[in-house]
C-alpha cells in the first residue's frame, strides 16, 4: 500500500494502532516511506516524539536529528537542516529542504 492509499485510508477509518505511516521527502527525493513504531524530531521547543494516536499538529522542524523507529527494532536516522511535519490520523509526512 503506498502512502497515499494509506493516508487516505487513515483519515477514512479508524488508523490501526500500533503503527504510523510515514513519508519523508524532499522536491526530488524520499527518504522514507513506510510503517513505523515512532517518529522523532527537534522543533524550536526542544524534541519530541509522536506516537500512535497522537494529536494532529503542524511544526517546523530544527536542525537536527530525526529518527524513524521501524518494526522489529530497526531505527533509521537522518541529518537535517529544516524541514516541515505534518501528524494526522496516524500519518505523519515530513517535507524537508524548504
Amino acid at each position: 500500500m503506498s502512502y497515499d492509499q494509506a493516508y487516505k485510508k487513515s483519515t477514512d477509518s479508524t488508523p490501526e494502532k500500533g503503527l504510523l505511516k510515514i513519508k519523508v521527502f524532499s522536491q526530488f527525493k524520499t527518504f522514507f516511506e513506510g510503517d513505523a513504531e515512532s517518529f522523532s524530531a527537534v522543533n524550536k521547543t526542544g524534541p519530541f516524539d509522536i506516537l500512535p494516536g497522537h494529536a494532529n499538529f503542524l511544526s517546523l522542524l530544527s536542525p537536527g536529528t530525526i529518527a524513524v523507529a521501524r518494526p522489529g527494532g530497526y531505527t533509521d536516522q537522518m541529518d537535517i537542516d529544516r524541514g516541515v511535519i505534518h501528524v494526522n490520523a496516524n500519518a505523519v509526512t515530513v517535507f524537508l529542504d524548504i
